[in-house]
């Protein structure tokens, strides 16, 4: 299983000034590669005499031309503008599969990173090596054991961390889940997420909380003369207030999915359409201020991790709008209405625990059903309906 450990590097100014150089690197080598395959691959349509682009071919041509055209690349490890090539090959793999979109030129400031291969640095410690460069301090130790794969150097606001990847052997140094049965939760705004058991988790709402302070540094930061120093330090203080609220979002969102994985075994969560959500102008800045995707993303993994297993309900399922005494299923349910009746068995709901006890229990009967048996192995079954269902597992890339 591959899980990567991010940790933060403690930099002196002659380390900085070396990751701000291999930085650039990585990030032109991918965009001439992209727009060398764009301009090949026209050519090879036009005429299939003309060889078709691959990412290797990319790289041995870069190699033959940087020394005299660009030749600043030589100041870095040459995995930068390698490693990117290759990540661009991935991702038009990705893309003739028909599982991302096409890709797009990276960005300064936020497409900020370079990759190391395995052979091309060392860890000893709270130490890594990396070339060109020598030993640089980590803030921690690396905290998973196996076969390391990689190492991608990031910049964050004003701070560098490394992401190093590890295959373990198997997920078995976290305690499996204490099998409190299962629980279904429902995503919300007003509280981040509700338990089938009655439980409310209220979220952060880090951006909401930090708004009149982000909007002041955008308003300073825009009064500013560009190319002046003082803009540039108007942008990291903006830069490090969006990533404090990124990071105040993640912690919640941590804190959240460890403690529901350690605790149940199956868990019922509904697939949001939070793309069309956020189509809501009153309702998307607090919905993407709650981080659906990313709370569904860190329960599958950390399930698979403890061998629970992660439920996803059809989008379309009325769970809310279903009683979940006796199933009758209201034909309208406005969203201002918190709580309502029965009007079948006079059961009176709380909207949000309805919807909860609904998707565990609809999580409960998929797991029955598709396995004929409550279901023990680590997984995940998606796109789970009403009726029957196919269980399949698989192994997610986890970063703790």
């Amino acid at each position: 299983m591959l899980m990567a450990h991010k940790i933060a590097l403690d930099l002196n100014n002659a380390q900085a000034t070396y990751m701000e150089r291999a930085v650039p690197a990585a990030r032109f080598a991918y965009n001439w590669a992209l727009a060398e395959w764009k301009r090949q691959y026209e050519a090879w349509k036009l005429d299939n005499s003309q060889p078709k682009p691959t990412q290797a071919a990319l790289r041995r041509q870069l190699n033959a031309i940087k020394r005299e055209q660009f030749p600043w690349m030589l100041e870095v490890t040459k995995n930068a503008p390698q490693m990117a090539i290759i990540q661009l090959g991935e991702a038009f793999k990705n893309f003739f599969a028909g599982r991302a979109k096409y890709p797009q030129f990276r960005k300064k400031g936020v497409h900020d990173r370079f990759t190391l291969t395995n052979d091309q640095f060392s860890i000893d410690g709270c130490r890594i090596r990396i070339p060109n460069l020598g030993w640089v301090r980590m803030r921690e130790t690396l905290r998973f054991a196996g076969k390391i794969m990689s190492a991608t150097i990031s910049r964050v606001a004003d701070r560098w961390f490394v992401s190093i990847t590890v295959d373990t052997p198997d997920s078995s140094y976290l305690p499996k889940a204490e099998n409190q049965g299962a629980v279904g939760v429902d995503l919300g705004v007003s509280a981040l997420a509700t338990l089938s058991t009655g439980e409310v988790i209220d979220g952060p709402k880090a951006h909401k909380a930090l708004l009149s302070r982000l909007q002041r540094l955008s308003r300073s930061l825009s009064r500013k003369q560009k190319g002046s120093a003082n803009r540039a330090k108007a942008k990291r203080k903006l830069a490090r207030l969006h990533a404090r609220i990124a990071s105040i979002r993640l912690d919640a969102l941590h804190k959240l999915t460890t403690d529901l994985t350690r605790r149940f075994h199956t868990i019922g969560v509904e697939d949001l359409n939070v793309r069309g959500m956020q189509k809501n102008r009153h309702l998307a800045r607090s919905i993407a201020d709650m981080g659906f995707f990313e709370l569904r993303r860190q329960l599958e993994y950390k399930a698979a991790m403890r061998g629970g297993q992660v439920v996803v309900v059809d989008r379309y399922y009325p769970s809310s709008k279903t009683c979940s005494d006796c199933g009758h299923k209201l034909e309208t349910l406005p969203l201002a209405m918190r709580e309502w009746a029965c009007p079948t068995c006079g059961s009176v709901h709380d909207r949000d625990v309805n919807a909860a006890i609904n998707l565990k229990n609809l999580a409960v009967s998929s797991t029955v059903s598709a396995c004929g048996e409550e279901g023990s192995g680590s997984g995940r079954k998606t796109r789970v309906k009403p009726a029957s269902v196919k269980q399949e597992a698989s192994s997610r890339f986890g970063q703790a």
